[in-house]
């Protein structure tokens, strides 16, 4: 077979795996908002089945020879072609995944499945020891997996290499460390300044819910959100996936009492959609039609929330709209007052509610823990007390439940340790990117206060969303910004914002 022949059939089975994967994920979304708690053992079964399979396409020996023919022609002479790019992701998945016996696959499959089933209870419950012995399990298998993935310094750079590819657990400790000297120092600065906002006005005032949805698909539409590919839902804990062109689904969770806990998830799972969305089409099941890292793609759901989201520019714009749809909830409360509230610092225990400030805090924490479990067998049973500690370390607060504590987040009960991380990288290179934008578009405020989101979004696309998997992140913040990642374009961009609503000196 020659190389071009070699690369079509390499084509046909990539894109074969992405459609099983696409079945997969159909499951694992109607896990979460449709399926009956008795349905939770057979879809285990369902999702071993279908893991397994994947898996066995993947690790085909023929792949190897196919990967071999074109790797030795001048079909990748140019490394960052269509065909260079999808060449050298195909290889380097190849490569982990023949590492991964298939029964092996099939437990942790089957094994997470059942978990994040028990994880709910626990958590509805807040009782971490009825969901302890499965973690043990996952953690368990998680090890030998990372085992079976190999290492040079540290189990867990196996582990964070699956989610952000090429990444080390020292260089993030080092970004990690940055961003801390300056951060912990500010938000004390906040926590003491004399003014304060008025909490209340976004968390203790009625918001009908079908209102809420209302004005969140609003904005999500208005972000460029495509609702006839996509639909909004309801799940305990607000997620995005990609079914395939054409089908990207959201979620999230209401509260009447509370404005920001459903429309910041709604801002937030949008941004992870609209890049999904404008992945290019045409590459779809190849790693050129797929997205960089889980860093890169928590870049565009923070810039949304966060970056977009909560500036005032936005608000100027959605305010109006937002008081007519509560009207007497919002009767006394100036555009400045608002603001402020859905800006307020206030540390707290929910990950998914923190500010941005102390958002990286609670990562940071979790990444210590990870770290502590993977590489230095901490055992479970003492997984909650070092988080109680470490999160008064951190953040002041006493923990005084386990439901407000080490079972917020549902990723440990999918087995994904390695994964926290991301978050704070999404933040790093969102605030780098947006940095880079302002630069290049000087107009951004006065477009968004207008309502037009296309300028940011057609910037992203031009910038991040096209290029697929072309260049690894590290690399692609270099080629877009100019620069390598640093902590300071995010410190700068809190210091700013936050030093003028609490008027800091």
């Amino acid at each position: 077979m020659n190389p071009e022949q070699a690369y079509q059939e390499l084509l046909q089975r990539a894109r074969e795996r992405a459609l099983i994967s696409s079945v997969n994920s159909v499951l694992g979304w109607d896990q979460e908002v449709n399926m009956p708690p008795k349905g939770a053992a057979w879809r285990a079964e369902q999702s071993a089945y279908l893991s397994g399979l994947a898996h066995s396409k993947a690790t085909a020996p023929e792949i190897n020879e196919l990967l071999l023919s074109v790797e030795e022609s001048d079909l990748v002479d140019d490394p960052l072609s269509d065909v260079a790019v999808n060449v050298r992701e195909w290889r380097r998945g190849y490569d982990r995944a023949t590492k991964l016996p298939t029964e092996f696959v099939e437990e942790f499959a089957r094994t997470a499945s059942l978990a994040q089933h028990v994880w709910a209870e626990a958590r509805a419950k807040s009782d971490f020891s009825l969901y302890a012995p499965k973690l043990s399990e996952l953690i368990e298998l998680t090890r030998r997996k990372a085992d079976y993935f190999g290492y040079e310094d540290q189990p867990y750079d196996a582990l964070l290499d699956e989610f952000e590819p090429g990444e080390k657990t020292e260089n993030v400790k080092r970004l990690f460390e940055g961003l801390r000297a300056e951060l912990v120092p500010f938000l004390q600065s906040i926590v003491n300044a004399p003014k304060q906002p008025d909490f209340s006005i976004v968390e203790d005032r009625d918001y009908p819910v079908e209102r809420q949805r209302i004005l969140g698909e609003m904005a999500s539409a208005a972000y460029g959100l495509d609702y006839a590919s996509a639909r909004l839902d309801v799940s305990t804990h607000p997620f995005s996936t990609n079914f395939g062109p054409g089908d990207q689904r959201i979620t999230t969770r209401f509260d009447p009492r509370n404005f920001g806990d459903s429309f910041f998830s709604i801002l937030h799972e949008t941004g992870h959609a609209l890049y999904e969305q404008n992945l290019p089409v045409e590459f779809f099941g190849t790693p050129r039609g797929d997205a960089v890292s889980l860093g890169i793609h928590e870049s565009q759901s923070r810039t949304w929330e966060n970056l977009v989201g909560r500036s005032r520019a936005f608000w100027r714009h959605f305010f109006p709209i937002t008081r007519q749809m509560f009207p007497q909830t919002l009767a006394d409360v100036s555009l400045d007052d608002f603001h402020f509230a859905i800006n307020a610092v206030k540390p707290g225990f929910i990950r998914v509610d923190a500010d941005e400030v102390t958002y990286n805090l609670h990562i940071m924490l979790r990444f210590e823990i990870e770290q502590a479990i993977i590489n230095e067998d901490l055992p479970v049973e003492e997984i909650p007390g070092v988080w109680n500690e470490l999160f008064k370390a951190y953040l002041g607060l006493d923990v005084p439940e386990d439901r407000l504590g080490v079972l917020q987040d549902i990723h440990w009960s999918f087995g994904a340790i390695g994964y926290f991380p991301t978050y704070a990288l999404g933040n790093l290179y969102g605030a780098q990117f947006f940095a880079q934008a302002r630069k290049d578009l000087p107009d951004l405020d006065a477009s968004f206060a207008a309502g037009d989101f296309a300028p940011l979004l057609n910037w992203l696309r031009e910038h991040i969303h096209q290029h697929g998997m072309r260049y690894r992140a590290q690399a692609l913040v270099q080629v877009t910004t100019g620069q390598p990642l640093s902590h300071k374009p995010l410190m700068s961009y809190l210091k700013e914002k936050y030093s003028k609503l609490y008027e800091l000196a």
